[in-house]
């Protein structure tokens, strides 16, 4: 049994770059794959200013039918996106919280799909996935909140 806690966040601001696909749709990975690469090149990652810390966000929100828009970005304390940028909410409330040690990456994928099989009662305004920096470009833990009801 995948295992979770809840917890309750508060409202995140997160900007980032953001792009539409679905689970259905044969390019997902390679879509959110090249945000991931975009948000990390030196001009763009410095470009957004006063991040709240140094974890990454990739927040899945505006679901609509087989589609929603993958956000990948920043939690930010103030100021406004960019050129190219997108500004976010990530709705405060209710999470189920997975956890993902080790910068598992590879991980991430077989954990949602584990997590669509649960009787979550979702609201799907707002799931997202948070990345702790780790060293020489890897990952640390990675935590996976998915809105509730």
């Amino acid at each position: 049994m995948t295992e979770y806690q809840i917890v309750e966040l508060p409202e995140k601001r997160i900007i980032g770059l953001c792009a539409q696909t679905g689970n259905n749709d044969p390019k997902m990975q390679e879509i959110i794959g090249r945000l991931w690469k975009q948000l990390f090149e030196p001009e763009l990652f410095m470009g957004i200013k006063k991040k709240t810390d140094g974890k990454s966000i990739g927040l899945y929100s505006d679901y609509c039918e087989d589609r929603y828009d993958i956000t990948v970005g920043f939690e930010v304390a103030s100021g406004e996106p960019g050129k190219g940028l997108t500004e976010k909410r990530i709705p405060g409330g209710k999470y189920a919280e997975f956890v993902v040690p080790g910068g598992g990456i590879e991980q991430v994928g077989t954990l949602w799909s584990e997590i669509w099989q649960l009787p979550l009662e979702r609201t799907y305004t707002g799931d997202f996935e948070e990345y702790t920096q780790a060293s020489e470009g890897k990952f640390g833990e990675i935590r996976i909140y998915v809105a509730i009801k």
